[in-house]
């Protein structure tokens, strides 16, 4: 844990509860807003979120520079100032590249790395095996894993995450975006004590930690920390009943989050609520004027 953190958020361990895969916000001419970005970011913690993960999928860091990963990661470190744990996302689909950018990162503030599976390369399971292996070994921070085959086009099996997590006490967790339930309960099931399983997918998040899982890294709560947020920690805490009124508040959101591609879906409700804008960059683009109405109304119906 970084040595500057003041103020913990959360109660909770570090990786339980709620994270937040933070949007990038965008000026109409392509810049990183900063500006909005800072409010963004005092709206999640006030919103009583458990961390945040920069450089994610939702943050269109593959859309970004080494420059503005550079200056967008020391922009939210700054603007956090302790108060909540910050992940950092570093992967890709070249090994070597991973380990020579963790190592050039300024990782100051910064709690752990989330490294996706090699998207594009399509490698087999011994393939991914020693991926991970390698990254482990060079790590200077904790590391989460994180599975989302329907963006790689490969799944990181239940077998495989195991044998990692039994090998490499430094792999934390695994951020699970398969949908497998089978697969996500045989992690588990068989996980070493303390390894964090962690939903990647909102709409599955209260089934999830039902099962065993410890929390989420979230889409939906860039808008809505607080309800997000709020859902997670009853379900942890066994409260069904209470986390299933708030589960089914979120489930029409959440859907149409996604309806047209994402964080195109999120930025949208981001722009109607005030906070960012609603710009993506290409190839990603706005979300359609059908799911845009769609999602106006139940923005305007959700407050």
């Amino acid at each position: 844990m970084p040595s500057n953190r003041k103020k913990q958020n959360s109660s909770l361990p570090f990786g339980k509860g709620t994270g937040v895969a933070i949007v990038t916000p965008f000026k109409k001419n392509g810049a990183v807003d900063f500006n909005a970005l800072e409010k963004l970011i005092e709206h999640l913690i006030k919103g009583k979120i458990e961390y945040i993960v920069a450089l994610g999928t939702t943050g269109e860091s593959v859309t970004l520079s080494k420059e503005e990963k550079v200056a967008v990661t020391e922009h939210i470190v700054k603007t956090v100032k302790g108060r909540i744990p910050v992940v950092l996302g570093i992967g890709g689909n070249n090994t070597a590249e991973v380990i020579h950018s963790m190592e050039k990162t300024d990782l100051s503030g910064i709690s752990a790395i989330l490294s996706v599976c090699p998207p594009y390369n399509r490698p087999n399971q011994e393939g991914l095996y020693q991926h991970f292996s390698a990254i482990a070994k060079a790590a200077p921070l904790p590391i989460l894993l994180y599975n989302v085959p329907t963006r790689t086009s490969c799944n990181l099996s239940d077998e495989t995450t195991l044998r990692l997590a039994h090998e490499f006490k430094n792999i934390i967790g695994i951020k699970e975006a398969s949908g497998n339930f089978a697969q996500v309960m045989n992690i588990i099931k068989n996980r070493p004590k303390n390894f964090l399983v962690i939903s990647g997918d909102d709409l599955i998040t209260l089934p999830l930690i039902a099962c065993g899982a410890d929390g989420v890294i979230s889409v939906v709560a860039n808008a809505y920390p607080k309800d997000f947020s709020e859902m997670t920690r009853q379900v942890l805490a066994g409260n069904y009943d209470e986390a299933r009124k708030l589960h089914y508040k979120l489930t029409n959101i959440t859907n149409l989050f996604f309806a047209d591609g994402s964080p195109a879906g999120v930025k949208a409700a981001l722009k109607m609520m005030g906070l960012t804008t609603d710009h993506v960059r290409l190839p990603l683009v706005n979300i359609n004027e059908k799911v845009y109405t769609a999602l106006a109304k139940e923005v305007k119906s959700f407050r």
